[in-house]
């Protein structure tokens, strides 16, 4: 049984961390057993959980935001790719899409907008730009969280993706 378990572990599990606690466990008992079970779970839901998306409309920040204090405590720069939520956690990252044209930006939320505002998101300048939503002023977006782990298969990442990770430490 716990031959089982550990060839069961070692197929599918390819993470080193994993691989490592399994050949330090030389001693199975069931109490290792348990754990090294409950770990496997948690890595695995880890990475199957569904993702966050909503479907709203965006707006973008006045110029007269610029410098400001955001909630998170950073200054607004119009440059960066960043935006306000009224609930995702500071720092999530999140990929808009214009359903009108298909174009996409990710950005990093950093500030917070009113529970009960009309729009799901306000994006700062330069992102609405890339979204080509500044004529309009308004539209109607899909938010999706992502993870660094999805940032591989976003096909437009690599532009946007320095300055988002990076925009905390640029104030």
């Amino acid at each position: 049984m716990k031959k089982e378990i550990l060839l069961l572990l070692k197929k599918w599990c390819m993470l080193d961390s994993v691989k490592l606690i399994m050949k330090r466990t030389m001693a199975l008992n069931n109490k290792n057993i348990f754990l090294l079970v409950i770990l496997f779970l948690l890595i695995n839901l880890s990475f199957a959980q569904e993702k966050y998306v909503q479907l709203g409309v965006a707006s973008y920040y006045s110029d007269a935001f610029q410098g400001r204090k955001t909630a998170s405590g950073e200054k607004y720069n119009n440059t960066l790719y960043t935006a306000a939520h009224a609930t995702l956690p500071f720092h999530t990252l999140v990929k808009i899409t214009n359903l009108k044209n298909n174009k996409t930006v990710i950005v990093k939320i950093n500030d917070r907008c009113p529970k009960h505002y009309n729009r799901i998101i306000d994006l700062s300048k330069v992102a609405a730009k890339k979204l080509d939503i500044l004529a309009a002023g308004i539209v109607n977006v899909k938010l999706e969280v992502v993870s660094f782990y999805d940032l591989n298969v976003i096909n437009n990442a690599p532009d946007t993706v320095f300055n988002v990770i990076h925009s905390d430490t640029v104030h």
